[in-house]
């Protein structure tokens, strides 16, 4: 089976790849989506869960930085370049892994107090609360379409065989 470059970053270098854009990102998000309903819930401002959401909202959103950075210099603008798009899921795959992360971004910079400055409790929450529900929107889309076969749309690898066994092309 063919593999989009998402999948194919996350099968290369086991488990390091897994670990760094997935484990680690997955793991700050989801406790952050999960401390987030907490909050809704009780509004409860302050104390352990309130701090865990605030370090999980900073630490995810800076680290996104760290791999949007690496990812575009690495594999996207390389791949651009040479041409090795593999049909528009694999564009998909990717895009949406990358623009999942923005939100998370957003909310980091809201933590610092370099954005919605002016907002209350409540409205930052809100925002908070709407960057996680799109993180989670791209992230899906990312592992949905990064999981598909770029052959349903045509795709063939150059060298007429398929990808999957630790081959490393693009990153």
């Amino acid at each position: 089976m063919n593999m989009t470059h998402y999948m194919e970053l996350l099968a290369d270098n086991q488990p390091w790849n897994l670990i760094i854009f997935m484990a680690i990102p997955i793991v700050l998000a989801e406790t952050l989506a999960i401390t987030e309903l907490y909050i809704l819930f009780t509004r409860r401002f302050s104390g352990f869960v309130y701090h865990l959401n605030r370090f999980s909202g900073t630490t995810v959103g800076l680290y996104f930085i760290g791999i949007i950075a690496y990812l575009l210099t690495t594999a996207v603008v390389p791949i651009t370049q040479n041409y090795q798009w593999r049909t528009a899921i694999d564009v998909i795959a990717v895009g949406s892994y990358l623009i999942g992360g923005l939100p998370l971004i957003w909310i980091a910079l809201q933590e610092f107090g370099l954005v919605n400055a002016s907002l209350d409790q409540m409205g930052k929450l809100r925002v908070h609360a709407i960057c996680v529900a799109l993180f989670l929107v791209f992230g899906h889309i990312a592992m949905i379409a990064g999981m598909l076969d770029p052959s349903l749309l045509g795709y063939t690898a150059a060298d007429g065989h398929h990808m999957g066994s630790g081959a490393h092309s693009g990153h």
